[in-house]
């Protein structure tokens, strides 16, 4: 009975960190996005990316089946105007922490295949220069969920 017991802890400790991803000396921290609604298009994908290695890596592209197109994008103050811009890559330099967040640096989500429903999950590919590629389950949130809120459920 005991080793059933641990086997079933076991199995709920893997299962509420199975939301976070390794690739190389990279962590991929709880990848989420926000419900879109109705006839919204567009989405995004937001996570938290920690370098433990000693080399800075970047991350170079993403892509998923749930949209037509999958860019890097950021938020930039112009002239008082926050815009998004499309970037190149993500750098996350060696031992340090990027935020994909909103309002910030994410990862665009265009031309939806299918609306983004609360309590789904989206597949998405990461491609990172050095660590290479990890494939990632990005859960969707309420419309309007923010950051802090993420973890709530998960």
């Amino acid at each position: 009975m005991k080793r059933l017991f641990a086997l079933a802890l076991l199995a709920v400790c893997a299962t509420a960190n199975a939301h976070d991803y390794t690739v190389g000396e990279l962590k991929i921290v709880h990848p989420w996005a926000r419900a879109t609604p109705g006839t919204i298009q567009n989405g995004a994908a937001y996570m938290t990316l920690t370098n433990t290695g000693k080399q800075a890596d970047r991350l170079v592209s993403a892509s998923t089946e749930a949209a037509g197109i999958t860019e890097l994008h950021t938020h930039l103050n112009e002239n008082g105007v926050m815009k998004m811009r499309q970037v190149n890559d993500i750098p996350v330099e060696a031992g340090s922490t990027v935020k994909l967040q909103p309002g910030g640096l994410h990862v665009m989500l265009i031309k939806l295949k299918q609306p983004l429903k609360e309590g789904d999950s989206v597949p998405l590919t990461l491609r990172f220069e050095k660590a290479g590629e990890v494939k990632v389950d990005v859960k969707v949130d309420k419309v309007g969920a923010m950051p802090a809120m993420q973890h709530a459920g998960h």
